[in-house]
């Protein structure tokens, strides 16, 4: 059988641009943006991380410098810290000013702050005398449990409840859950905290009304101690978990709503599944990506959440270490506490950020 003529081979279309060998395909020499990509995998992963760190570190910089000018433009007399009630001359606080370092030069201060926190050698509390980094170790684990906990509770409570709403778009489900979860998303954390307290502790009775342990004591042993602290722990847990839950709700309703009109699930509903399965297996997981982006930007911010349940519950954590570093006020403490809970915003943040390209392929495809 003869060949064909050379004229009668059909040309691609675009010419010779399109043959192998062509100026614009891969391994030509020609300009292919892709072979470029492919050749440099990671590249853009690397720019991505290059610049959300640097925006990162930009931050943290100007909390560093936050952290030592808000708190001496706050009022109040430190030397009243250190002496508390006694009784002083106006020599002695004197004295005292000129031990702190309290009189010098702002910038000698400043750059006395700067060499503390490059060393990890922030001073002594004012009020107790002890090391500021001890007191921040000391009370970070009842922070860690209660804004854990709390956590826990909003984000399972909020998904769940979230992506049945979303399902059940118009029911008085929906509406129901919808209004609770703005009613508490708009309550002042104290207002709720005091409503809470009135009901459960001094009206019924169910729950101890602050602290973290018994005044009375338990059995010695791990689990009646875990019983007591977890008793103490229910109403300060609730109420932290009440106001941020909402969130979750709203966010995890509104993903599966746009899930909801997608082609995959008409396939899966085609294949005789049951909708709570196509719920469960296929739109709950496609719609989480917005409520996992949510949970590493809360774990940074409910720890500034803290504040105020720790004050009203008096649980023994870092936002009442915080509260009455304040009232000092207690300068070495505040600084490391401030520094404390900005950057564990900022480095929330920047996870937030890095794990949000690794889940969504749209910000991989853009980056």
């Amino acid at each position: 059988m003869g060949h064909l003529p050379a004229a009668t081979v059909p040309e691609p279309p675009g010419g010779g641009s399109g043959t192998p060998g062509g100026p614009d395909t891969p391994g030509s020499g020609g300009p292919d943006p892709a072979g470029d990509r492919r050749g440099a995998p990671g590249g853009g992963f690397w720019r991505y991380l290059g610049a959300r760190v640097s925006g990162a570190a930009v931050s943290l910089v100007l909390v560093l410098f936050s952290a030592f000018f808000i708190f001496r433009v706050i009022g109040g007399d430190p030397v009243k810290a250190v002496v508390g009630e006694a009784p002083t001359t106006p020599e002695q606080q004197q004295a005292i000013r000129e031990r702190l370092g309290l009189d010098d030069p702002l910038g000698v201060q400043f750059w006395d702050y700067v060499t503390s926190v490059l060393t990890l050698d922030f001073g002594t509390s004012y009020v107790s005398g002890a090391q500021v980094t001890d007191l921040l170790w000391s009370r970070l684990p009842a922070t860690l449990l209660l804004t854990g906990t709390a956590l826990v509770l909003a984000a399972g409570l909020g998904v769940w409840i979230g992506a049945r709403a979303g399902w059940r778009q118009g029911s008085r489900f929906e509406r129901s859950q919808v209004g609770i979860a703005l009613t508490l998303w708009s309550a002042p954390t104290f207002w709720l905290g005091m409503i809470v307290i009135i009901v459960f502790s001094v009206k019924l009775g169910l729950f101890p009304v602050n602290g973290m342990h018994s005044a009375r004591g338990v059995a010695d042993g791990f689990w009646p101690e875990a019983v007591d602290v977890a008793h103490h722990l229910v109403l300060p847990a609730c109420t932290m978990a009440a106001v941020i839950y909402a969130q979750y709700v709203l966010i995890m309703r509104s993903s599966i709503l746009e899930e909801k009109g997608n082609d995959y699930l008409t396939v899966a509903r085609a294949k005789g599944l049951r909708d709570a399965v196509v719920r469960r297996r296929h739109a709950v997981p496609n719609a989480l990506l917005p409520t996992v982006t949510l949970i590493a930007l809360q774990f940074g911010a409910i720890f500034n959440g803290a504040l105020l349940t720790e004050t009203i519950f008096s649980w023994p954590g870092l936002g009442l270490l915080f509260y009455q570093a304040i009232k000092g006020p207690d300068i070495p403490l505040l600084q490391v506490l401030f520094l404390f809970f900005a950057g564990t915003t900022v480095l929330a943040n920047l996870l937030a950020d890095v794990l949000y390209r690794f889940l969504d392929p749209r910000v991989r495809s853009s980056a």
